[in-house]
């Protein structure tokens, strides 16, 4: 990854890093890497639904399925220490795009 610096000191010139930190942030590159892949594959999954569901001929929004969903992400955010909030809202967002692409592959049909 080359080395690793945190910003300028006074002179203008890259401070090292403590390995410790470049060693933590090597971690989280690689969990952002890790949740792009998996929400890439996430999407490709909810293509195929779109499909399916304007094959179907079914609504781009399952509204009891989302509240369900909402309801278990919620618990597993409070089972992981996780803000609820924040996973409600991730998943609103997850959600939106879903539903947008799905409303786009209905009216191709």
């Amino acid at each position: 990854m080359g080395e690793h610096t945190d910003g300028d000191d006074m002179t203008g010139e890259p401070k090292p890093v403590p390995a410790e930190l470049a060693r933590m942030r090597d971690s989280i590159d690689n969990l952002d890497a890790a949740v792009i892949h998996i929400m890439a594959e996430r999407f490709k999954i909810t293509q195929q639904v779109g499909e399916l569901k304007a094959e179907l001929g079914l609504p781009p929004s399952d509204p009891t399925r989302e509240q369900v969903q909402i309801d278990r992400l919620r618990a597993l955010a409070e089972e992981s220490h996780l803000d609820p909030e924040f996973a409600q809202k991730l998943l609103a967002f997850i959600v939106s795009e879903v539903v947008r692409h799905h409303t786009e592959i209905s009216g191709q049909r």
